[in-house]
């Protein structure tokens, strides 16, 4: 009888780990979304009931991609976006299997312009960003490599201080959508750039950074920007709002066309450099990860991302009370997402 219950026990064990596989939920995936899913998954470990899930920094591009290598245990839960899903990458989880996905928009984030508040503060245009940063600009009608080295050389009213720019790489889904809310607009005031018929050859124009020094990628981690801009002090640096809230002690974000990154700028949708946020997940993975659907339900909650959700804290600009219960809806029903 005894041996009989040992081996009844090890089946069981088996059994549990067949259909779990591990203990843990596996979210890859924004670093600028990684401070809200970090804070949701400590808050839902300290319920007791799951594990807390483990949350990577990978980047938008590169955390999406793992993520649609697969169903099952050996692949990502969900990712965290700071962008929508690409039409490319929905057809990389097609060919992997990854068909059954829902969505998440968990609210709003700013993309600051930031620099350190040793240094008086100044603003600029997306126009001027532009200028500053793009590889190839219009210099008396004509398209030249990026002549400016400081910044009133692009307009006499702004300091004379070395472009110095560190942001975001191109995996980053902060860089995809500083290109699409600065870059590309930027570019669009030069008829010289706005009648190039060629669609590729006027994208590669707006959106292609120079590599001379002037903008630097420092990777995925926001935080080793932040780092920069207080050890080099008139530098600026990209990343989500949620950092400059945190670091606002040292850190201040420049007024972008005339417009000032904060909660309630953001929330009235008056700064320019905005974007929602998301998080995606595997609905099979509902099944087979135990706490997943929980842990989704939980983030979705008007505890973590209502109007005073606890993310809020964090710097999280919420949804509007209509859309944030439609998200929650999702959840609830599982709704599939339907690009």
């Amino acid at each position: 009888m005894k041996k009989y219950a040992v081996i009844l026990g090890i089946s069981l064990a088996i059994f549990n780990t067949n259909a779990y596989g591990r203990e843990q939920i596996r979210i890859v995936g924004s670093s600028t979304v990684f401070p809200f899913t970090t804070t949701v998954a400590e808050n839902f470990g300290r319920m007791g009931k799951f594990r807390t899930p483990i949350v990577e920094s990978t980047g938008t591009g590169g955390g999406i991609k793992l993520w649609c290598g697969g169903v099952g245990i050996s692949h990502p839960d969900a990712v965290n976006a700071s962008r929508a899903i690409k039409s490319s990458e929905l057809d990389l989880c097609r060919q992997n299997g990854v068909t059954e996905i829902i969505e998440l928009k968990i609210g709003y984030d700013g993309i600051a312009i930031a620099q350190s508040n040793q240094q008086k503060s100044f603003g600029l245009t997306t126009t001027e960003l532009w200028l500053a940063l793009a590889k190839t600009v219009p210099v008396n009608g004509q398209l030249v490599p990026n002549p400016y080295k400081t910044w009133n050389q692009i307009n006499p009213n702004l300091p004379a201080d070395k472009i110095e720019v560190f942001g975001p790489p191109p995996t980053s889904g902060t860089r995809d959508s500083f290109v699409e809310l600065v870059m590309d607009k930027g570019c669009q005031k030069f008829p010289v750039v706005v009648k190039i018929t060629d669609a590729a050859q006027r994208q590669g124009i707006c959106q292609s950074m120079r590599e001379d020094g002037a903008y630097i990628e420092a990777g995925e981690n926001d935080n080793l920007i932040v780092r920069k801009l207080q050890s080099n002090p008139k530098a600026l640096g990209i990343f989500g709002y949620s950092f400059l809230e945190e670091n606002s002690n040292s850190l201040h974000g420049l007024a972008i066309d005339n417009v000032a990154p904060n909660f309630d700028t953001i929330a009235a949708g008056q700064y320019n450099i905005a974007r929602p946020l998301y998080i995606y997940v595997k609905k099979k993975h509902f099944d087979i990860i135990p706490g997943l659907r929980e842990f989704m339900l939980e983030y979705a909650s008007d505890r973590a991302t209502g109007d005073e959700g606890y993310l809020t804290e964090k710097g999280l600009v919420p949804l509007p009370t209509i859309d944030h219960q439609r998200q929650l809806n999702n959840i609830q029903q599982q709704k599939l997402y339907q690009p």
